[in-house]
């Protein structure tokens, strides 16, 4: 496959699960601006900010971090590369170039989630909810994958999809929970109270994985089973330890129809091994906060690592 390719279909995989991220991002800064007493350590809405990585952009633009302002930066503003329209945008035109390597059905769901996009935007602002939109945006994506799983090849193609989507989705997931555990929780006297633990369950609604963190563990919800969850369980399909196994897999999967071992392989494995290697009093001890960190830069440096071993030239 060339080296081009390859690329097109990594970054339609990473703007679709971006374009999700995004969407959550608004859904948790919603659910926990209604708690009654939220005070944080930040303003909430400005933490969306701190999370996405934007606060620079979105105050050179809107100045005030108020909720319609990071409504319009982070689901329609196009100024903002990592905004709802703006991925989905970016995504479709990927799809378009190498139409021929996607199936019909994925062309469809890609193309049909651009041109309800545009619907959207041509609508009134005041008469959208945020409900509709963030709800919208995760049913685009989930059918988008849908198509993914249930219709293409399992050939180098797919495996640089899903290489793309686990990527994004480990990043987004740490900076998810690091809206919650840092810039959320107003004192340290806070943790394990039951303000606390509401935050950490609005976080797993917004996540989609309520349920399952229930069927996995019961009872009351607590940062240490959280940690343990959405960071250490492979059942969950958002945790860092199934993100960094799915990278694994694919990678390796490459590295076998290419007949060539990577370095990147050999980096992904080591996080594999020693995330494995945790448990959730280890992460507490080096500070939650500090373990996302970390990770997020990781992901940083595998996505430089992506591009300089796969992506940079052709490939056959």
């Amino acid at each position: 496959m060339l080296s081009r390719t390859a690329a097109n279909l990594y970054w339609i995989a990473r703007y679709m699960e971006r374009a999700e991220t995004a969407a959550r991002l608004l859904e948790v800064g919603a659910r926990i601006s209604l708690l009654p007493s939220a005070q944080g350590y930040r303003n909430e809405w400005d933490s969306l900010l701190l999370a996405a990585g934007s606060s620079i952009g979105f105050r050179a633009k809107y100045g005030e971090a108020v909720p319609r302002n990071i409504e319009s930066w982070l689901f329609f503003d196009r100024d903002n590369p990592s905004s709802v329209a703006a991925s989905i945008t970016s995504a479709r035109e990927n799809g378009r170039i190498v139409r021929t390597a996607l199936t019909s059905q994925v062309w469809d769901a890609l193309n049909g989630a651009f041109q309800d996009l545009r619907d959207l935007e041509r609508q009134p602002r005041s008469g959208l909810e945020l409900s509709r939109i963030t709800e919208w945006t995760m049913r685009q994506c989930a059918m988008m994958r849908g198509a993914i799983d249930a219709t293409l090849l399992r050939n180098d193609g797919y495996n640089f999809l899903n290489l793309g989507y686990y990527l994004e989705r480990g990043d987004s997931t740490a900076r998810l929970m690091d809206v919650k555990y840092y810039v959320l929780l107003p004192k340290i006297e806070y943790v394990g109270t039951g303000y606390d633990n509401y935050q950490w369950t609005t976080l797993l609604r917004a996540l989609s994985s309520h349920r399952a963190f229930h069927w996995a563990y019961g009872g009351e919800v607590t940062a240490s089973k959280i940690a343990h969850f959405l960071i250490l369980n492979p059942q969950c399909p958002r945790s860092l330890i199934t993100c960094v196994a799915g990278m694994n897999n694919h990678l390796g999967r490459l590295a076998k129809l290419y007949g060539q071992p990577t370095d990147l392989q050999a980096r992904v494995a080591a996080l594999q091994s020693q995330i494995e290697g945790l448990n959730e009093d280890m992460i507490f001890e080096e500070g939650l906060h500090e373990f996302l960190s970390r990770f997020i830069i990781e992901t940083a440096d595998l996505a430089a690592m992506v591009h300089e071993t796969y992506l940079s030239g052709d490939m056959r």
